[in-house]
């Protein structure tokens, strides 16, 4: 089937909902609405008496007994290396898609010194790491890839597999040749700027001090693992490990060796929403963990049809990708909004085709699900798209097979782990092996990295005392020559590469004008950093829509942040223009050094 003979849902989705229709009716009486959104505050009221303390309720700190719960499984033996004490033009943390776009877009200005220092052993970033059995992406991998074109690939399915995403990123690290100067199994620990040498210092867990002229912090908010603060996790007897690390030796390729084994997933998000149905096919038990359903609808995937693929014209990603940008503009319904309809109007509105969409959701699941105690269970009450929306084909159907059982915690979680397996409700289920699927910390800036600026104040210090403030979440001003990709304050669209390009085009801009003109450093003026702060308070509402979710890292676990701590909400379109805007006006929009 080619992708053009079917709706994109995922886009579809997140666009429909995201845009108001000012046509949007329905026959149900606005009671019915107000008694749904009436459960879904009891059910986050609910979360959050179970865990008042937030983001604190996890640990990234894999030290001591949980060391080995941050160990990298695909990376072989320690390669060791001499320390490195020389001085690059262009330094990246991270070696993912966000490194990978913005070095290809050097490379075309003619850079050549460029490092990447990543902490695995080998450039993929999220897909490095993220083997786990069903692993894919949620948007169309037609769109998702990026450098199609440029590499003359087609992907072989429309939702790619994590192996050939990652294939796809070494590719690319190979065909800009970033490999030469790249520095694996390497975490930065420290970035300070030296303002006599207009340089960056940055020291890593290797030893090594190297000097950098940019540095483009591209290891993405969500790359730290993280586990629940259970009770006893490190007294269990079994085998146990994070999604993130999937342990194949134990499992093998094919999950054949968990024939016999006992198997529990803690978590019921993206990641174990993939991970579930495909351990349920072999093993003998699988006891999943929830606290939390996770809204899911169709995915409808297929293989690429190698006839549409043949036909593909010259430009083909380009035109879908402008095609995607156009249609993202919440400003294309101005024209056909009722003048006369109140703001008051328009949320009501909103919120009533929110609440419908979500149960159509829990239709299908009444339809898929037979046991309706299971399938009750499974059902989200919150608004879509307070917490990240999932696609799947086989994960409801999965309930359904005598050797899965869904344990929930009705928001509470697993209280303990013992050494025979995890604890709910006075029970003790035994298990032989124990996946944790419980996600990442979220970061406002380099992870394990101290970034401290010209005024020697850390990054992360200057975010709390004042909030986040930047300009198009790239720039923050006292921190000349540093660069943030898919950081706060930045657009959010749910295919991130679309993100990640355009930040890697202006980021290479800059640095090419930075060049070009004879200056050593570029910073954003004060001025320009307030005028995007207010930009991005402007444009996320004025609705408490994001304090009423439920508990996710979306609002970070419920956790009280300023209003400017978040995305830019004024979209995708907006954003790319202000960009160009900015680019346009450098000597007006940056604070430039010789």
């Amino acid at each position: 089937m080619a992708e053009t003979q079917a709706a994109v849902k995922t886009s579809q989705s997140v666009a429909r909902l995201s845009a108001f229709d000012p046509d949007y009716k329905t026959e149900k009486p606005q009671s019915y609405y107000d008694e749904i959104k009436r459960r879904f505050a009891e059910e986050r009221d609910l979360r959050l008496k179970y865990r008042p303390e937030g983001t604190a309720q996890y640990t990234s700190d894999f030290e001591g007994e949980l060391a080995r719960f941050g160990e990298d499984p695909y990376g072989g033996d320690f390669k060791p290396r001499a320390a490195l004490t020389d001085t690059v033009e262009v330094l990246f943390t991270g070696g993912g898609f966000s490194a990978l776009l913005a070095s290809a877009r050097l490379r075309e200005y003619g850079i050549q010194s460029i490092r990447i220092v990543e902490r695995g052993a080998d450039v993929g970033g999220t897909w490095y790491w993220n083997r786990y059995p069903g692993a894919a992406c949620d948007v169309p991998s037609y769109d998702y890839l990026p450098l199609l074109e440029e590499l003359d690939y087609v992907p072989s399915r429309r939702y790619a597999r994590a192996t050939e995403i990652y294939e796809h990123c070494k590719r690319i690290a190979k065909y800009y040749d970033l490999y030469g100067l790249a520095v694996f199994q390497t975490t930065v620990t420290s970035t300070v700027w030296d303002n006599e040498e207009k340089l960056w210092h940055v020291k890593t867990d290797r030893g090594d001090h190297m000097k950098a002229r940019f540095v483009i912090c591209a290891n993405g908010p969500m790359a730290k693992p993280k586990l629940s603060k259970i009770k006893g996790i490190p007294s269990f007897k079994g085998h146990s490990f994070h999604s993130s690390r999937w342990d194949y030796d134990y499992s093998g390729e094919n999950l054949e060796k968990l024939r016999d084994k006992r198997v529990a997933i803690i978590g019921t998000g993206a990641t174990a929403v993939q991970i579930i149905p495909e351990v349920a096919k072999t093993a003998k038990e699988l006891y999943i963990f929830q606290r939390t359903p996770s809204c899911i609808d169709v995915r409808n995937d297929w293989a690429t049809d190698p006839n549409w693929a043949r036909k593909l014209q010259p430009g083909w990603q380009k035109a879908r990708r402008e095609r995607a940008i156009a249609s993202s503009d919440p400003h294309l319904s101005d024209k056909a909004r009722d003048p006369n309809i109140s703001r008051e109007e328009k949320i009501r509105r909103q919120e009533n085709a929110n609440i419908d969409y979500v149960m159509r959701l829990h239709k299908r699941i009444e339809e898929t699900v037979h046991d309706p105690a299971t399938a009750e269970s499974l059902k989200p009450w919150y608004m879509y798209m307070c917490k990240r929306p999932t696609f799947h084909d086989e994960f409801l159907d999965t309930f359904n097979r005598p050797n899965v059982h869904l344990i929930d915690t009705h928001g509470q979680g697993v209280t303990e782990v013992t050494e025979k397996g995890p604890v709910f409700d006075g029970k003790v289920y035994e298990v032989d092996l124990i996946v944790y699927a419980t996600g990442f910390e979220v970061q406002k800036t380099g992870i394990y990295n101290q970034i401290i600026g010209d005024n020697g104040v850390e990054l992360n210090a200057k975010y709390a005392e004042n909030g986040i403030r930047t300009l198009l979440g790239i720039h923050s001003h006292n921190y000349p020559n540093l660069f943030v990709m898919a950081g706060y304050q930045a657009s959010f669209q749910f295919n991130i590469t679309d993100v990640l390009q355009v930040q890697g085009d202006h980021i290479a801009a800059c640095i090419k004008y930075t060049r070009e003109h004879g200056y050593k450093t570029i910073d954003v003026t004060p001025e320009m950093e307030e005028w995007w702060v207010q930009e991005v308070i402007d444009f996320r509402g004025k609705t408490d829509r994001n304090k009423e979710c439920t508990p996710g890292y979306y609002n970070f676990e419920g956790e009280f942040n300023r209003r400017q701590d978040g995305t830019y909400n004024g979209g995708f379109k907006r954003y790319i223009e202000k960009s160009l805007e900015v680019q346009a006006n450098m000597e007006k929009n940056f604070i430039f050094g010789k």
